[in-house]
């Protein structure tokens, strides 16, 4: 059953980020951390301020990074290891424009001031470049951990995203004398811009209309395209049907580069071996039917990861519009 808009959708306005990230018919690519091919669950982290250099030198759109509290064996899987807030206020005073995605905070594991005020610190500390992407979580062995309801978590999703909305956000008429103004307690720092760009990941227990109506884009996993054609196309219905114009969506893609350029794709875990003009052709397809940022991860490469990043950055970004900050 379809939820239509009763009212017109409010306005947010958002920061550099966002922006240098995501237009219509525009697709964008970005690379997660860790920059680095590795086994197992544990990376190195070794050179990847140099590597972030590198991807934002080479123009593309956005970092990103995870949120793994803890390292689930049976998942193998430990992220960049550090805590994102920390990991991107690091990686923010050593780049200068690139978008900053985290990819996911899982919500429901934290507290939403506390989360909202690491949030907003790194987006001012960076100018506006934070990319929020959030979720659920999937791991039952954390919930036990942090003593939280995993049963209840799609409820607390929603609760802890209406929080986070309301406390970052910033009024036109907003100075930093405003909470003493209005005479209540107020969070602090409020974001770069008017709002914090929040993205749901995957469908984090909601229905699509509620991801379409209270989420500012839809980050999914990578699928065969006439599969992701079909999931967006609902997906461009209902945030239609909520009144909105537009709303961007994205996918992660994990790559193995070979040396040859039109080695055709073979599949891997979430993704695919293939030269990089076979990347290409892949990419553009993605693009034509309104996929608007991909999200490389590096994990499986045969090939040393600098020279990825140098081949993409020399031969597959330059095939994607760049968008600059607004």
């Amino acid at each position: 059953m379809s939820i239509k808009a009763t009212t017109t959708p409010i306005t947010r306005s958002f920061g550099q980020g966002f922006h240098r990230m995501y237009a219509p018919k525009h697709l964008t690519l970005g690379i997660g951390f860790p920059i680095e091919a590795y086994s197992g669950p544990i990376p190195t982290m070794d050179h990847q301020v140099a590597l972030a250099q590198k991807a934002e030198a080479g123009g593309f759109a956005a970092l990103w990074c995870r949120d793994v509290p803890l390292l689930d064996p049976s998942f193998g899987d430990a992220g960049q290891m550090f805590d994102p807030w920390v990991w991107f206020s690091f990686i923010a005073a050593h780049t200068s424009s690139i978008a900053l995605g985290t990819g996911s905070i899982i919500l429901p594991l934290r507290n939403p001031l506390d989360l909202a005020k690491s949030a907003t610190s790194v987006d001012q500390l960076s100018n506006g470049r934070l990319v929020l992407g959030v979720a659920t979580g999937d791991r039952p062995v954390e919930y036990s951990a942090y003593e939280a309801n995993f049963e209840e978590r799609d409820e607390a999703f929603r609760k802890m995203l209406d929080v986070m909305r309301n406390v970052t956000h910033k009024p036109e008429d907003w100075n930093n004398q405003y909470a003493a103004q209005i005479g209540r307690v107020d969070l602090l720092p409020k974001c770069f811009a008017g709002d914090l760009p929040f993205l749901v990941t995957g469908h984090s227990r909601q229905s699509l209309e509620w991801i379409a109506e209270h989420a500012d884009g839809w980050l999914m996993y990578p699928r065969a395209i006439h599969i992701q054609q079909m999931v967006l196309e609902e997906w461009q219905r209902v945030y239609t049907e909520a009144g909105y114009d537009w709303k961007p969506f994205s996918q992660s893609l994990y790559i193995d580069l070979t040396d040859d350029p039109d080695e055709l794709p073979k599949s891997i875990h979430l993704g695919y071996k293939l030269g990089r003009n076979r990347l290409i052709e892949f990419l553009k397809r993605l693009e034509a039917i309104g996929v608007n940022h991909v999200a490389f991860n590096v994990k499986f490469s045969n090939k040393p990861v600098d020279e990825v990043v140098d081949e993409l950055a020399e031969y597959v970004v330059p095939e994607f519009e760049y968008h600059k900050a607004q």
